[in-house]
């Protein structure tokens, strides 16, 4: 039998989801999604790990894994994904503040969804009922 998944674990994935499609663009012409991005980060990290070190590739990573392991979890905590959520933003809005300084719709389109999302999220934490201690 399958149980309902709940609305939490729901804008987890969708958290998960529209990180891994925004889009980036610089230097000519460079332009990858960010789940091009983390494979070849994955890959370094395997072979290179010391140059691949960076607050702006592992705390998204470290955001990802966080949100990964409330999937898991019989009811995802509040805490867990707030930080998942809190670590993956860290990139995700100043990617954003890029796309609005640079006017690139590309990049400003792509990672409106994780905005959307987030906010979702926010406002859904915000009128759940806090966990008895």
């Amino acid at each position: 039998i399958l149980m309902p998944v709940s609305r939490t674990k729901t804008l987890n994935i969708c958290l998960i989801l529209t990180s891994l499609i925004t889009y980036l663009e610089w230097g000519g012409d460079n332009a990858r999604f960010l789940f091009q991005l983390e494979w070849e980060l994955l890959l370094k990290l395997a072979t290179d790990p010391w140059n691949a070190l960076h607050p702006f590739t592992v705390l998204p990573l470290i955001g990802q894994i966080l949100l990964i392991i409330t999937l898991f979890q019989q009811t995802p905590g509040r805490t867990l994904s707030l930080a998942g959520m809190l670590l993956l933003g860290f990139l995700l809005y100043f990617i954003l503040i890029i796309g609005i300084l640079s006017l690139n719709f590309n990049i400003l389109l792509l990672s409106l969804p994780f905005v959307v999302t987030s906010v979702l999220v926010v406002r859904h934490h915000r009128k759940s009922p806090k966990p008895r201690r």
